[in-house]
């Protein structure tokens, strides 16, 4: 009965000692459980109470939210763009401005002519002649920096003046950009 005993006693030895390692590897697992809390709270934030993986897809979800209002924001603004890169084209914005003496009488040069263009080269020559007793003013049209019907020398003047005013070149271009909205843009 002895040897019984002792076979009872290593018995009950190995389960205290397995329950010791038990209890040891629980209370590891308790802490890396805690470890692992902790950083996913880090991730989640106070009030997350989901897991990583519903935290992701919300994530997710407001990322393409944010894309959708990013990409229809851009399209407004592509429009608006393209509005006022179409209204620019037709501003007025060279010009050139001769004055002389019409008749070759000496006046004080009451007689010029004016150039007045868009960045494509588009606009007219307005000349007003004046005499002692009467006030003459002719309007020629240009289109692409050609006029539509002969100049006389002072409105060429004016109008290679115009061509070559400011910062746009005779081309049109501004810094070696092309006179003409971006591919989409009405160009009327």
């Amino acid at each position: 009965m002895a040897g019984a005993d002792s076979t009872w006693h290593l018995i009950g030895a190995a389960a205290v000692a397995l329950a010791v390692v038990a209890v040891i590897w629980i209370v590891v697992l308790t802490v890396q459980l805690r470890r692992l809390r902790r950083a996913q709270s880090v991730v989640l934030g106070a009030h997350g109470n989901a897991d990583l993986i519903a935290h992701a897809a919300a994530l997710e979800e407001q990322v393409l939210r944010s894309t959708e209002q990013w990409e229809r924001l851009s399209e407004q603004l592509s429009t608006r763009m393209g509005g006022i890169e179409g209204a620019v084209l037709r501003v007025l914005s060279r010009h050139g401005l001769v004055r002389y003496d019409a008749y070759g009488e000496l006046s004080g040069q009451q007689s010029c002519s004016l150039a007045l263009l868009d960045v494509r080269g588009d606009g007219f020559v307005l000349t007003s002649i004046h005499h002692r007793d009467q006030a003459r003013m002719y309007v020629r049209r240009i289109v692409r920096g050609k006029p539509e019907h002969r100049l006389a020398p002072e409105e060429e003047q004016a109008l290679d003046a115009a061509l070559h005013s400011g910062m746009i070149a005779a081309d049109g271009t501004i810094a070696d950009v092309p006179p003409s909205p971006r591919p989409g843009v009405a160009d009327e």
